[in-house]
This record gives structure tokens, C-alpha cells and sequence, in this order.
């Protein structure tokens, strides 16, 4: 289980965590190393424990998973955070993913799903929805940051659509013959130049400015 993706549960409900567990702990390649009720448990866990992904409920007493991302992102902790919601919270998910959620996925979900959404995000995928992913478009000021796509190199610009087209660091190192070191350099610089905070919101600002892979 050394190369394991490492998962801490963060749900109020005992018997959802319970359910969570119970099927995770069958992948061979993912290891299930805690668990919180609450928001606040959950960012102190996520330090001790250093998680590789979070599954977040949003919905919680006391600190909720909108805010217990902001503070994770805060502490600029490495792990993915994958919201687990029910469609009743679905208006909740855009705050959480600006609060730099890695995509959501419903509790009725399959499986197999679920642990491929856990695969995908922990290789640096981003999971959003059509409805979801058009209703953070239209949220954005129009124009905004339009201005600043000209500070982008050539480069950037490729390594940006390929963000937007979803592609995890390796997948883009590969795709422009450059090394996974080399293209972490370019996602930082693009953030910093528009002003982004990860690599959701650049691939939300990359299809608003009809940027692709």
C-alpha cells in the first residue's frame, strides 16, 4: 500500500463514512487513513494525516466543507479535495469549487464511479459538469481578465489548454514533449499572471476565453 492513494472521509453522517469506507477499502490501490465529522476535524486531520484526497460533505454542523476548504487552501495543503454532495446541495458546489475544489461528485453515485473520480482528481484532473461548469461562466464579469491573456507566452498558452481540456501534469508533459518539473513552472506562471488561484479556475477562465488544447 506504499503507493496508495491516501483518502480521510470527512461526512457528519457515521453511516455514510461507514458505507465510504467499507467499499474504499477493497481498492488495492487506495487506503482510507481517517476520518471527521465535521469541517474543522477534517482540515486538522488533513495536517496530521497529509492526505492525497479529501472526500468532503458540504453540508455540516459547525465548520461546513465550503469554509473547511478555504482553510485548507490557506495552509496551501497539497491534497485534492472532491466534494461529495446530494442534488439538493447542488447550488452549494459553485462556492465550493471556487473555494478550490478539485470537482463534486452525488452521494447516490456508483462505486466504481466513485473511485474513478478519486483516481482522476489525485492525477490532477478536474471534474465539473456541464450545468456546473456553465454556471461559473456566467457568474464571471463579462471581459473580465480578457486583457491579460496577451501577458501569456506561446508556451503557456498550451499548457493552458491542455489544463482546460483536463490533462493532469504528466499527460500535458507528455503531450509537449517537456518534463512534469518544467510544466509545473508554466500552470504557476499562468496562475500568477491571470491572477488565478488553481487549476480549476484557469480552466474555467481557459474555455471562457476559447483557449484549448
Amino acid at each position: 500500500m506504499a503507493d496508495a492513494i491516501k483518502v480521510l472521509l470527512v461526512d457528519d453522517h457515521q453511516v455514510v463514512r461507514r458505507g465510504l469506507r467499507t467499499f474504499l477499502e477493497v481498492q488495492d490501490d487506495i487506503e482510507v487513513v481517517g476520518e471527521a465529522a465535521d469541517g474543522a476535524e477534517g482540515v486538522a486531520l488533513a495536517g496530521e494525516l497529509q492526505p492525497d484526497v479529501v472526500l468532503m460533505d458540504i453540508k455540516m454542523p459547525g465548520m461546513d466543507g465550503v469554509e473547511a476548504l478555504r482553510r485548507l487552501r490557506e495552509l496551501d495543503h497539497r491534497a485534492r479535495v472532491l466534494v461529495v454532495t446530494s442534488f439538493t446541495e447542488q447550488r452549494m458546489v459553485i462556492p465550493a469549487l471556487r473555494a478550490g475544489a478539485a470537482g463534486y461528485v452525488y452521494k447516490d453515485i456508483d462505486p466504481d464511479a466513485l473511485a474513478g473520480a478519486i483516481r482522476s482528481v489525485h492525477a490532477g484532473h478536474v471534474l465539473l459538469q456541464p450545468e456546473v461548469a456553465g454556471a461559473l461562466l456566467s457568474q464571471e464579469e463579462s471581459g473580465s481578465g480578457a486583457g491579460r491573456a496577451g501577458s501569456l507566452t506561446e508556451r503557456e498558452r498550451e499548457v493552458l489548454g491542455l489544463i482546460a481540456d483536463g490533462r493532469a501534469n504528466r499527460e500535458i508533459a507528455r503531450a509537449l514533449v517537456l518534463s512534469e518539473k518544467t510544466v509545473k513552472t508554466h500552470v504557476s506562471n499562468i496562475l500568477m499572471k491571470l491572477d488565478l488561484a488553481d487549476r480549476t479556475q484557469a480552466a474555467l477562465w481557459a474555455v471562457r476565453h476559447g483557449i484549448s488544447g
